[in-house]
């Protein structure tokens, strides 16, 4: 009893050492902050309006979208394409009997329906390779579907469906109006599911996602949630009007992580209207190459402005030429739309055509000066024939009496690693498919009409002046 006692008063005495320690050593020297230190900055996070007639404000009532999806919802289709591949789907499929046979694929997408007599516009990859074409309407109906006409390198396409029923459409509206942040929806089919509509904002304008490339874009850049299936698609402003044509997500996962692109209804519109009118795409240019203002160009050319596109070569018999463009001029404004960099030009002269006149503000030994430039039309001058691994460009003059030849085009370059062992530059390629070629326009005509997992056949001109064939699957 004595032994537990004696824990008892040893236990207590312990806890009154303690206690009285934290009173004397931590208590009693508490550790003071400067309230001017922590002070939070608080900012109200509603938006007011100043009523200058009663100087009262209101909150700005919130943004509604039902009027724009019920305006687009049933203009969007479903575009299902239905094609052919002989791609083996396993090895044994791919070394039994000679290999893959024939099997029917089928694809699905987006279209905007423009008239109401049944033209719609799509990307060009949802309908390409395709042998039958099926398109959906938000009531269910299904019709066949003919391609009118492509532009690859835009990735637009214009199909049309026959129906004796007037058809909801979208009007075009003016994406060089379309500001960044302001709100949009994107309309489509994502994952086979028709008919949904997200939203979101313009994130960015005049967006390149080829920088080294030719080929420079000016897309339309939006956080509005789209997936596999909205290719085609819209994406329309709060009035309903059609500001782009939904193209191209960028993501590691191939679904949407919060950007995604748009081919700005200005360009797809000329580019529609071009098919309709002509039957293929006629393209201005200015006749320039230069490119974005960036610091070395701000050495090299003395420049003094940080945006815009500066001019490196101008040339020959081009439209920019015969305007009095320079070298080291920096182009900032053309019809009053501000340029701050290469894609923002490539942007609005695509959606002109050869022989319309633009007002181009260029910065001239610190001067200002407004050139009218007549556009000139564009000529193909290279093309890559994908599916051969080969750049092929326009032979120079009495370059094919070389090859005892009066037709062909030139190998400019070996794309592939495959191709780029044989050493091709140089040699001449004078068929397709037996079908002779004497520029590149017809390359690229004869390649464009191809089904995608079609053969292609050249025949190509040696340097010793024979003349083989060789198939590409």
């Amino acid at each position: 009893m004595k032994k537990y006692l004696s824990l008892l008063v040893v236990a207590i005495l312990a806890g009154v050492f303690t206690l009285g320690a934290y009173k004397l050593f931590i208590e009693s020297e508490p550790v003071i902050v400067a309230q001017s230190e922590v002070k939070p900055n608080f900012i109200p996070t509603n938006y007011t309006v100043t009523n200058t007639k009663n100087n009262t404000s209101a909150l700005t009532s919130s943004i509604d979208f039902t009027y724009a999806a019920e305006k687009t919802v049933n203009a969007v289709v479903h575009v299902k394409q239905y094609g052919i591949t002989r791609n083996p789907r396993n090895l044994m499929e791919l070394f039994r009997n000679g290999g893959a046979k024939e099997r029917r694929i089928q694809g699905a997408g987006s279209g905007v329906i423009i008239t109401e007599d049944g033209y719609i516009v799509t990307n060009n990859h949802v309908i390409d390779g395709a042998t039958d074409l099926e398109v959906t309407l938000n009531n269910n109906k299904s019709y066949k579907a003919t391609v009118v006409g492509t532009a690859p390198q835009s990735d637009i396409a214009l199909i049309k469906i026959d129906t004796d029923e007037k058809l909801a459409y979208i009007p075009f509206g003016d994406s060089n109006s379309a500001k960044i942040g302001e709100w949009v929806l994107a309309v489509g089919n994502p994952f086979n599911l028709t008919s949904t509509v997200t939203a979101g904002i313009i994130s960015a304008k005049s967006r390149d996602l080829n920088e080294y490339d030719d080929n420079i874009q000016s897309f339309i850049q939006t956080d509005a949630a789209i997936n596999p299936g909205n290719s085609g698609g819209a994406l329309v402003n709060t009035k309903g009007e059609l500001i782009g044509i939904n193209t191209a997500i960028t993501s590691q996962t191939g679904s949407y992580v919060g950007y995604a692109f748009a081919v700005p209804s200005n360009n797809a519109k000329k580019i529609i209207d071009d098919i309709i009118e002509f039957g293929d795409v006629q393209r201005g240019i200015l006749g320039i190459r230069g490119g974005t203002i960036n610091p070395k160009a701000i050495e090299e050319y003395d420049i003094s402005v940080s945006q815009g596109v500066f001019v490196a070569f101008v040339e020959e018999n081009s439209g920019a030429k015969k305007a009095g463009v320079q070298e080291g001029d920096v182009i900032k404004e053309i019809d009053g739309l501000p340029i701050k960099k290469f894609s923002d030009l490539t942007g609005y002269v695509n959606s002109k055509r050869p022989k319309d006149v633009i007002q181009v503000k260029v910065l001239r030994n610190k001067k200002e000066l407004i050139l009218p430039v007549t556009l000139s039309k564009y000529e193909i001058q290279k093309y890559n024939i994908d599916d051969v691994g080969v750049e092929v460009m326009n032979p120079p003059k009495d370059y094919l009496k070389k090859f005892n030849v009066d037709h062909g085009v030139v190998i400019s370059k070996a794309l592939s690693s495959r191709m780029q062992r044989y050493n091709l530059e140089g040699l001449i390629i004078s068929e397709i498919d037996g079908k002779k070629v004497k520029n590149v326009l017809e390359v690229k005509s004869i390649v464009d009409n191809k089904f995608k997992e079609e053969d292609i056949t050249i025949s190509l001109i040696g340097r010793n002046g024979q003349k083989r064939e060789f198939v590409f699957q």
